[in-house]
């Protein structure tokens, strides 16, 4: 398979494009604004799997020119992308009455509207069955238990999970299955700022892994669902 995840230099992302080169049987684009982690991530994963096809791009998915994207998926894929992981995110940890009207246009920014201009400018380029996997948040999901301090992000999340819903149905006819995979916590930088000092049970490799299991086999069992991955809370 052909597979773009984006927010590929750390935590999730990082592991999650790991675990896809070790078989041998995907090429990956990692795309993240950092060049230098993403030249980390190239040695290990080359360390890991010598001869991994695996390409990475400093991209911005909010600010940068998709074309310039869109040309390096023709040289390096063939002009196809079976599974996009829309990984890419921040957080900002701030009572919501300290929070500006800044802070929750960049939270969409970031966790949402960066989203929806990668799967636009990827859409034309996905065969019947791509899946588009989502990363959510138990922040996000409905009914779970909300903290204080993350209004902005858990509201950015919720709208991810909603758009997840509503582009199953849009894209139904292109036969291209879209699922969000609303994780809890996992141990990463992110989990440090939501929550200090708090140590996950469940380490960033376990939960990339899980990431890279379904991006490959979620899509044939499943279509517009917001899957709550998470055995703590947070």
């Amino acid at each position: 398979m052909n597979i773009i995840i984006t927010g590929a230099s750390s935590g999730v992302g990082f592991e999650a494009a790991l675990e896809l080169i070790l078989s041998g049987k995907h090429k990956v684009i990692a795309l993240a604004r950092s060049q230098d982690k993403l030249e980390r991530l190239l040695e290990i994963a080359h360390g890991l799997n010598p001869t991994a096809e695996i390409y990475a791009l400093a991209f911005d998915i909010i600010h940068d020119d998709y074309t310039d994207l869109q040309q390096f998926i023709k040289n390096n894929f063939d002009n196809r992308v079976d599974v996009l992981i829309n990984n890419a995110g921040v957080l900002i940890n701030k009572p919501f009455v300290k929070l500006k009207e800044l802070d929750f246009v960049e939270m969409l920014q970031s966790n949402f509207i960066g989203h929806v201009r990668m799967i636009q400018a990827m859409v034309s380029l996905m065969p019947v069955n791509g899946h588009i996997v989502n990363i959510g948040s138990m922040g996000g999901y409905q009914g779970s238990v909300k903290f204080p301090g993350l209004s902005a992000y858990s509201a950015s999340k919720a709208a991810l999970h909603t758009l997840t819903e509503c582009l199953a149905l849009e894209l139904n006819d292109l036969e291209i299955k879209v699922n969000c995979l609303a994780i809890g916590s996992a141990q990463t930088e992110m989990l440090e700022t939501a929550f200090p000092g708090y140590q996950s049970p469940v380490m960033a490799f376990e939960m990339g892994k899980y990431i890279a299991d379904f991006a490959i086999t979620g899509h044939r069992f499943y279509n517009g669902k917001v899957l709550p991955v998470a055995s703590t809370t947070p």
